[in-house]
Formats: structure tokens, C-alpha cells, sequence
């Protein structure tokens, strides 16, 4: 007996025109009880190249759609995904077992994000060129315009799979380019729906179905996918370690990675304690910390460093633990035993390095209480890496220059934030922190979908945002005129 029964949409996967199936299948399970969520099916590297070439052929005919035709897809799916949005919190709660207050909110995320790329399609457009600023272009006209361009693979992480994968699609469809989607493995079942409504609303207003295609399966598919001769721009959102690959294995295309990160929180002398305190635990541990910005690394200044983590550590007994279903579960279970494993490892390496527990750390069921470090040393993976999990470090430096200093020492450079009654160390923040976004007196998971988005150093290159991953998936295309 399974947890959801896939009612909303055809067996087998969202390739070409219609429904293929797949010889394989897997059971997706629920990460609180390991128990069976729903079969999913599981494609082949074969039918990664038949999506691909489906969608090649299709390449003309979606960047010839009608301005019209793309704003009213992505407007009609917005409020198909508003329409069934308690399904699909449900579901969310389900594969990826994240707490139910994450899963709301990544769809009001997704819808908004649905309606914002409906806004952008009207202002795609180009400029004209001062051509007689050189001798040669006397009497000439010249002009450009942005053209979709191409075929796009977009490949999703587990932890916010139909939100992640929406960042994938709608800014493709705005463009005019065909699309093909890949959700993470153990988090296929969201997405899979979200790709059905998207290819009635297609068909709907007579845009073909296969403009949009979904694949699963392993490594070999992406590859399939990343490496294909007629593929233009490939998106990606995951690992570090995978995102580099990727940019190897499909150069020369375009590629638009948003990768990991270990966030930093600063905390000055003259920042608010509660607040700072409020954010840490917010902040570090929703999504039961498999967020990408996260806080991971609180860096405060000396003074105020003791009594911070004892704000916190006094915070952390009253976050609830438990069954993501619940309404007010604020930590559950990581995505499956072997992520628990590592973190439970990354905790005892650095314990044994001389870093100080604090609070939390333990096992209860499948899930671990939210845990605060303090005095990890560099050089451990809980502090260097990104440990997608319900762990912060806390450390303690001199002066805000060192503070500084720490946040840029990291390899990653996504957000960062800093709390401060101080404009004047507001600005500098601005100024000197080496990172894609800098939060003021916020956590640095504040994302807002239409801002731009992406990181530095590993952290990634390309900005994802609606208006923003149009320009990525679009190229310029100069025109030149002598009457």
C-alpha cells in the first residue's frame, strides 16, 4: 500500500507528444518511515537522446510561438498549480519529507514564480545600434533582438524539486526555447505532475506538448542529456562536485549553474542578540537544513559571541522534531540514511578536531535535533563544506575585519548576511563580501524568485530569476541594414 496514488497523470514519462514507458521502475519512499510513497518511473539514456531529438525538431516551432501564446501558458499554469496546490504540498511533504510549513511555501514560490515569468515574456527585446559611430556604418541601420537559444536540459535537486524545477521551465517557455526537465532521482513525483499541467496548458492554447518533456534516471541519463550535440544551454541546480562535471562534459553549450554553498551569518558588536538569534534558528535549520543558503557559519564578534550562542542554544530546545506531516514540525528526516550518516560523521570529525557541541546532534528516529557547533576549526568539512543538514557552527573572531576575512576564506560564495545597526558596515558588507547576495539584518536564505540569483567562486555561475534566466537562455542577434 502506497501513501499517494498517482491519479493525476499517465504512466510511464512526459516524452514527445505523448506518455512513454519506461522498462524500469522505482519506489519512491517517505524519508520520516522509509515507507512507500509511489512507484516512479525510471527513463534510460536511450530515451534521454529521443527527448533531445523530439525537442530539436521542435526548436523553430517554440521560438515561433506568439508572445501571447507563452504568456498565456505561463499564466494559466500558475493558476492550475494554485488550484491543486494542497496536493501538491502534500505530495512534497511526502518524497522529499521536508517539514510541511517548507513545502507550502515552495509552492507559493513556485506559483510566483509561474506568473512572474508570464510578466517577463512581454519585455524581452532588443535595442538599435549606432552604427555611423564608425566611418564604415555611415547610413547604416543596425539593430538587435534576443532569440531563444535552443534546446534547454534543466536538472533539479532533491530538496526543492517542483520549485527547482519551475526556476528550470517557465524562463524556457518564456524564451521560446523546448525544454527538457530532469528531477532528482529519489523526488520524481511533483515535478512529473507539475510537467502534466504544463503540457495540457501547451496543448490548450496550441502549443505542442513536447515543448516540455520530462526524463528520469541515473547519472547516465544526465550525461545523455548534458552532452547531446543539438542541446544549447544546459541549467542545473545541485552539488558542486556534479555541477563542475557538468560544465566539462557540456562545454562548449551554455551552462547556468546554481551549486552549493556553506552560508555565512555575521553578527557585529552592535547587532541586535535576539534578532541575530531568531534568524540563526530560522534561518539554519528549516528544509531540516538541505538548503543551499542555509546558515552554516555564524562568524560574531568576540563581544557578543558568548552570549549569542547562549541565545541560541536556549532557542533550539523548543524547535520541534518529528513527523513532517505535523503542522508545526520544524526539523524531520534528511532525504535518506546515508545523508544522516555523513552529517552524524562531519559532527564527530570535528568534535574530534576540538569543536564544542552545544546542543542537539542525536538521533531520534530517523531524524537528528538541530545541532549548533562552536570553535570549529578550518580545515573541517562542518565549517569548509556544504553539510546539508540541521548543523550550524558558531564561531567567534576579533574584529569585523576577520569576520569578514572568514566569509570570503570559504570556496563558496552564494549569500551571505550580516546584522548590524550600522549603515556604514551595511555598505562595506556590500562593498566587500565575495558572494552572489549580501541579506542585511536577515538570513541569508531570503531569496525573493524575481530578484537575480546565483553565486561566485564554487558556488556557480548564471542567475536564475525569471527575467534573468531568460537572458541566460536567450542570445543576442545583430541585424544590419545599408538601405
Amino acid at each position: 500500500m502506497t501513501l499517494w496514488q498517482a491519479e493525476e497523470f499517465p504512466d510511464g514519462l512526459p516524452i514527445g507528444e505523448s506518455w512513454v514507458a519506461t522498462a524500469d521502475q522505482q519506489v519512491v519512499t517517505f524519508p520520516y518511515d522509509g515507507s512507500p510513497v509511489a512507484q516512479a518511473p525510471v527513463g534510460s539514456v536511450g530515451q534521454a537522446r529521443q527527448a533531445v531529438g523530439h525537442a530539436a525538431a521542435l526548436r523553430r516551432e517554440a521560438a515561433a510561438l506568439p508572445t501571447r501564446t507563452r504568456r498565456a501558458v505561463l499564466g494559466r499554469v500558475a493558476d492550475a498549480l494554485e488550484a491543486v496546490a494542497q496536493g501538491m504540498e502534500d505530495l512534497l511533504v511526502l518524497e522529499t519529507g521536508k517539514p510541511r510549513a517548507d513545502c507550502r511555501t515552495e509552492v507559493v514560490r513556485a506559483v510566483a514564480t509561474w506568473r512572474a515569468a508570464a510578466d517577463e515574456v512581454v519585455h524581452i527585446h532588443g535595442e538599435t545600434v549606432p552604427l555611423d559611430g564608425l566611418p564604415s556604418g555611415d547610413g547604416m541601420t543596425g539593430f538587435w533582438t534576443r532569440r531563444p537559444v535552443g534546446v534547454v536540459v534543466g536538472i533539479a535537486g532533491f530538496n526543492y524539486p517542483m520549485m527547482l524545477a519551475t526556476h528550470k521551465i517557465a524562463p524556457a517557455l518564456a524564451a521560446g526555447c523546448p525544454v527538457i526537465v530532469k528531477p532528482a532521482p529519489a523526488t520524481p513525483l511533483a515535478t512529473l505532475w507539475l510537467v502534466n499541467l504544463v503540457r495540457e496548458l501547451l496543448v490548450a492554447e496550441g502549443a505542442p506538448a513536447g515543448t516540455v518533456q520530462l526524463v528520469t534516471g541515473d547519472a547516465a541519463v544526465g550525461r545523455a542529456l548534458t552532452t547531446h550535440e543539438a542541446v544549447a544551454a544546459v541549467s542545473f541546480t545541485g552539488s558542486a562536485a556534479v555541477g563542475h562535471r557538468i560544465a566539462k562534459d557540456a562545454a562548449p553549450r551554455k551552462v547556468v549553474l546554481e551549486l552549493g554553498s556553506n552560508a555565512a551569518l555575521v553578527v557585529a558588536a552592535d547587532a541586535d542578540l535576539d534578532a541575530a538569534a531568531d534568524a540563526v534558528v530560522r534561518g539554519g535549520y528549516y528544509a531540516s537544513g538541505q538548503a543551499c543558503i542555509a546558515v552554516q557559519r555564524v562568524i560574531a564578534e568576540a563581544p557578543v559571541a558568548a552570549e549569542l550562542e547562549r541565545r541560541i542554544a536556549a532557542r533550539l530546545a523548543t524547535v520541534p522534531v518529528g513527523d513532517p506531516r505535523a503542522e508545526g514540525t520544524r526539523v524531520a528526516a534528511l532525504i535518506d540514511e546515508a545523508a544522516t550518516e555523513r552529517v552524524l560523521a562531519w559532527l564527530e570529525d570535528a568534535r574530534e578536531a576540538g569543536a564544542r557541541l552545544v546542543a542537539g546532534g542525536e538521533r531520534v528516529g530517523r531524524c537528528l535535533t538541530p545541532a549548533l557547533l562552536a570553535g570549529v576549526p578550518d580545515g573541517q568539512p562542518a565549517w569548509d563544506e556544504e553539510i546539508f543538514g540541521p548543523v550550524v557552527c558558531l564561531r567567534s573572531v576579533p574584529d569585523l575585519d576577520a569576520a569578514f576575512a572568514a566569509v570570503d576564506a570559504s570556496r563558496y560564495g552564494l549569500h551571505a548576511a550580516v546584522f548590524t545597526r550600522r549603515l556604514d558596515v551595511a555598505f562595506r558588507a556590500l562593498d566587500e563580501l565575495d558572494v552572489g547576495g549580501v541579506v542585511i539584518n536577515e538570513v541569508p536564505g531570503y531569496r525573493c524568485d524575481v530578484a537575480p540569483y546565483g553565486g561566485v567562486k564554487d558556488s556557480g555561475i548564471g542567475r536564475e530569476g525569471p527575467r534573468f534566466a531568460i537572458e541566460e537562455l536567450t542570445v543576442t542577434k545583430m541585424a544590419v541594414i545599408r538601405p
